[in-house]
């Protein structure tokens, strides 16, 4: 059949007609996907922001995606330390079920896959800056990119800037998923910078865990100046998100990896080790005004995310955590259950800190009463000996009191350390580097800084071996190593950090049978004087 020329020129009309009207409805699509913004600070613990009525910071701009969306009370990571917990977030699986990954400064198989390496493989623009997973070698697991995503710059006070990068880049027909990981709180903090921000050593809140002194004052006050630090980045994203009018289709998480670099806080599963401060908008979706009290874990904001963005985990290796989407996009204000909720989480290795590199494993059950701590190696001690080697393996002592590394060097470390013969100082000293019993017991409820034990005491006995009970067979239950007689495999994982150098502590002159093995760990590794 011949064609005119006229209705050539219309059918050609027509079809570009079509293929605009399709590219259209392609942008459309990709902009109805929703956004995804995580903003993660670095050693940040409940309740240090002041949508929680904290007077020692101001974080106007977590306070705000509180507001527009929810705020949670009882929200806790997977564990104490930045890599594990931050793999345990990005996989919603609990550190003992990601291998390597969940102990600190490791690798991270590539088998588990990320919610962010999920999103990108949906067609989302990922990325992140700053600090992603780790620390950890990410290459030696085959991976060809952080498992946070591709990098976008990583200097400090220049975080903003990356996102702008970031958003530049982003082809218009994809929505984005970017992770903002802050260096803030971290240690080291510049000394005095709380008071010249204009604090005083009144603002300070001194946990009960903690002496009350104006050396320690001034400390928590260069850790609320850091804490502000973040928060005024997270601004800065939130004044972009709002310029390139992406704020109402965008998940907006604000949370923390763990608690703050002070002794018997960060590298313990004690409340201030583990309870994190959690703020949710996303217009679209989650009424505001929102105040949230269940019990909830990481591992269940990943499941969360699983669900909103329509990510399906490998049958192969199961998400762990619960979604509670259901629950903030329901439009009640306030939200507590009655029922009795738990929480679990635990820490293996964390800083190099003991003979061989050894850790202090540790696994946790919290109620909306009480947290027991389940201490795997007694024998060894909580934050790491007080003396380590001057050098390599085969090098003289140091000087006493010079160790305790699972303890983020510090003032307030220091303190206790001088302070120690002093009787008010010494029992601060001794909780957090005395060697605990195998497991501890605290009603969270009354005593958040979990200073008094409860195990020992008749009237507690009943609630401790419930608890047990149920920490066991859910460990069991989820295959930990720790339950099933092979809790030694977390040891032979490398470190791919600096190592220090320990002599060989009385329980392994003792019983040399016991030494996990350690095959990674050579002299002629990198060391830490």
């Amino acid at each position: 059949m011949l064609i005119n020329w006229k209705t050539r020129e219309m059918i050609q009309f027509l079809t570009l007609i079509i293929v605009k009207l399709l590219l259209a409805l392609k942008v459309l699509a990709g902009s109805d996907r929703p956004n995804l913004l995580i903003m993660i600070s670095d050693d940040q613990s409940f309740p240090h922001a002041s949508a929680y009525g904290s007077k020692m910071v101001s974080t106007p701009n977590f306070d705000k995606v509180a507001k527009e969306g929810a705020l949670f009370t009882n929200a806790f990571c997977a564990a104490p330390g930045c890599s594990p917990s931050r793999a345990a977030f990005l996989t919603g699986r609990h550190i003992w079920q990601i291998e390597e990954a969940g102990t600190h400064a490791s690798s991270f198989p590539s088998k588990y896959l990320t919610f962010m390496e999920h999103l990108k493989l949906k067609g989302y623009h990922t990325g992140y800056t700053g600090k992603g997973w780790g620390p950890g070698n990410w290459k030696i697991s085959n991976r060809n990119e952080n498992p946070a995503g591709p990098i976008y710059g990583t200097k400090k006070g220049n975080y903003s800037q990356a996102f702008k990068n970031f958003i530049k880049a982003k082809p218009k027909d994809k929505p984005f998923a970017f992770w903002f990981g802050s260096s803030d709180p971290h240690r080291a903090f510049k000394k005095g910078s709380g008071l010249e921000s204009g604090k005083k050593l009144n603002d300070a809140e001194v946990p009960t865990f903690l002496p009350d002194s104006p050396e320690i004052r001034n400390d928590l006050l260069d850790y609320a100046f850091e804490v502000e630090r973040f928060d005024n980045d997270c601004g800065k994203f939130l004044d972009i998100l709002s310029q390139e009018k992406m704020t109402d289709n965008t998940m907006i998480i604000v949370t923390s990896d763990n608690g703050m670099a002070f002794p018997y806080a960060k590298a313990n599963c004690t409340e201030f080790g583990i309870h994190m401060p959690l703020a949710i908008s996303w217009k679209k979706k989650i009424p505001g005004n929102q105040t949230i009290g269940n019990l909830l874990g990481l591992v269940d904001l990943s499941a969360t995310i699983h669900e909103a963005f329509g990510i399906q985990a490998e049958k192969e290796y199961p998400i762990s955590g619960k979604s509670f989407f259901k629950l903030i996009t329901n439009n009640q204000i306030t939200k507590t259950s009655n029922d009795e909720q738990i929480i679990y989480a635990g820490r293996e290795r964390h800083s190099s800190s003991r003979f061989n590199t050894l850790g202090y494993p540790q696994r946790c059950i919290r109620t909306n009463q009480f947290l027991l701590i389940r201490n795997y190696k007694p024998e060894r001690w909580p934050a790491g000996p007080g003396q380590k080697k001057r050098g390599g393996p085969d090098s003289e002592l140091g000087p006493m009191h010079n160790g305790y590394h699972d303890i983020d060097a510090c003032p307030t470390l220091d303190y206790l350390i001088q302070g120690r013969a002093n009787l008010e100082v010494s029992k601060y000293f001794q909780l957090a580097v005395s060697k605990r019993n195998f497991e501890q017991l605290f009603k969270v409820s009354e005593d958040p800084g979990c200073i008094n034990d409860l195990v020992g005491k008749p009237e507690y006995k009943v609630i401790q071996k419930k608890l047990s009970d149920q920490l066991t067979d859910y460990l069991v239950k989820t295959k930990d190593p720790r339950e099933n007689a092979n809790g030694d495999i977390f040891e032979t994982y490398p470190r791919y950090s600096s190592i220090r150098w320990f002599p060989e502590p009385k329980w392994a002159q003792d019983e040399p049978n016991k030494i996990p093995p350690t095959p990674w760990l050579k002299p002629t590794l990198r060391i830490k004087k």
